[in-house]
């Protein structure tokens, strides 16, 4: 086995396209091979597993890999990790790397754990940044809630690490870039577990984590009826809804609407919060957004330690006047 060079990230795919938060990871992993070989670069590969997947190993390609290994076929259309483990050992094994990168999502939360462990290796998840320090990998994350934030480094290799969305840059595209393209099989053999049924929530409206206006709720946002009055604001400013942990663990609205350390993180330019307290668990999700509002009915709030503007009222007294005014904004009424 040769020894281990440059950084390996495992892309994720949605429509048949890499996400953003692939296209995060590919801007790190350049960062970091060309500080793993002293500024004269170093080898970027990427895996792809997914079904209609059309020219993503292009795109991949143009957003900095240098060699991407693509699977395309129903044996990838769902995420099983006993199918996808198999590829992943074999394309590490065949070009060893020094870091696998992977998303801080439900999928590298499940995969990267069983990597690490099948390589006899450590894994860091949910960081923020990473470099390589006089010659060592240096990861960083939050800790104590998102207090605080430790930064780790390595003592085994490949260092496997989850990355969380809206943390890094994503590069400048260049169509211009040339790479190599790996077919993998899509003959995953036998497999213990398979899919039986899929039930797919259906979502409408702007995506979470790629807009640009946020509208979130929490505790004060007093339920269910709450939520419909931010659906509305959401809806005429074009926005994506999200919560607090609390309003989704009270089954005011979908889990998949959650912010925080153990949800979505998000960086839009605008963030209105609804009563939401701003607790370092919350703020972890959505403290890089451009500009953030806030509006409780509690002055001492710690979210207005964070906020550019705030309101001190309640959610359900100001957001109806608010909406129709921004509806005779949107219209063009003078009236």
């Amino acid at each position: 086995m040769s020894a281990p060079s440059g950084v390996l990230v495992i892309a994720e795919a949605e429509d048949g396209a890499p996400t953003d938060l692939s296209r995060e990871m590919l801007g790190l992993a350049r960062r970091l091979a060309d500080e793993l070989n002293d500024g004269l670069g170093g080898g970027v590969d990427a895996v792809l597993l997914g079904e209609g997947l059309g020219d993503s190993a292009g795109e991949l390609i143009a957003f900095g890999a240098d060699r991407v290994h693509m699977g395309d076929g129903a044996a990838y259309a769902v995420y099983l990790a006993e199918a996808w483990m198999a590829k992943l050992m074999e394309i590490a094994a065949a070009s060893p790397p020094v870091v696998i990168l992977t998303g801080h999502t439900t999928m590298g939360a499940d995969l990267a754990p069983r990597l690490s462990f099948r390589l006899g290796t450590t894994v860091a998840t949910a960081c923020v940044a990473a470099a390589v320090v006089a010659g060592r990998l240096q990861a960083t994350r939050p800790c104590y809630g998102g207090a605080a934030r430790e930064v780790l480094s390595f003592k085994t290799e490949p260092a496997v690490l989850t990355v969380k969305s809206k943390s890094q840059a994503v590069p400048d595209r260049d169509d211009g870039r040339s790479g190599a393209v790996v077919v993998v099989s899509t003959d995953v053999g036998e497999t213990c577990a398979r899919i039986v049924e899929r039930k797919v929530q259906a979502t409408a409206g702007v995506r979470l984590e790629t807009a640009n206006v946020v509208v979130a709720g929490g505790r004060g946002i007093n339920g269910h009826e709450g939520f419909k009055k931010a659906q509305e604001l959401a809806d005429v400013l074009g926005a994506a809804v999200g919560a607090s942990r609390v309003a989704c663990d009270l089954e005011w609205c979908p889990p998949s609407y959650q912010i925080g350390l153990s949800g979505r993180t998000v960086a839009p330019e605008l963030y209105i919060a609804l009563g939401i307290s701003g607790a370092g668990q919350h703020m972890a999700g959505c403290g890089n957004a451009k500009t953030i509002v806030a509006v409780n009915t509690d002055r001492e709030a710690q979210i207005f330690q964070s906020s550019r503007f705030g309101v001190v009222g309640d959610c359900q007294e100001i957001l109806p006047p608010l909406i129709d005014e921004l509806r005779k904004l949107k219209s063009g009424s003078k009236t």
